[in-house]
């Protein structure tokens, strides 16, 4: 009984650290350990238009914790119902369930609110940069976008 009780709170504690990944890895106030301190490009622009979207982050190691995770707990629960063959297949059915709840939960945990702006650079230039939603922008504001390529966050002026 001790080992199960352990086992519950190390995956409980496993799948909450799963949510204490960093979203602000999205923002573009945020710099990565690799472009602090590099020299960036400037443009500057007019946002023509915005659109709320959600960045689905955790694509490294897609739902790898939550499923895992989930199927443990589910299989563990699953394994106190009914004796015999039965608790075979409540073991089963518990640890295919609980790997899909907690596949989906994962999902849930790693997604960022975000908007995408299409901007009009001065050279008449039109990108698009996805970024947190950590502020309001609006359409004909004037902003700085800084960097290049997938390395582009946009500030305002």
């Amino acid at each position: 009984m001790k080992l199960k009780t352990l086992s519950i709170i190390t995956v409980a504690g496993v799948l909450s650290l799963a949510g204490c990944a960093n979203p602000d890895v999205y923002s573009g106030d945020v710099y990565s350990g690799r472009t602090a301190k590099q020299a960036q490009t400037v443009t500057y622009g007019t946002i023509v238009s915005t659109r709320p979207v959600t960045i689905q982050a955790g694509e490294e190691n897609p739902n790898l914790i939550g499923t895992v995770g989930g199927g443990v707990v589910g299989g563990m629960l699953g394994s106190q119902v009914g004796g015999g063959s039965g608790r075979s297949l409540a073991t089963a059915a518990g640890a295919i369930a609980g790997a899909m709840v907690g596949s989906r939960a994962e999902d849930k945990i790693n997604q960022v609110n975000a908007v995408e702006l299409e901007i009009r650079t001065d050279s008449g230039e039109h990108l698009v940069v996805v970024q947190k939603a950590d502020r309001t922008w609006q359409p004909g504001q004037r902003v700085r976008m800084i960097g290049s390529g997938s390395n582009m966050s946009v500030a305002p002026l």
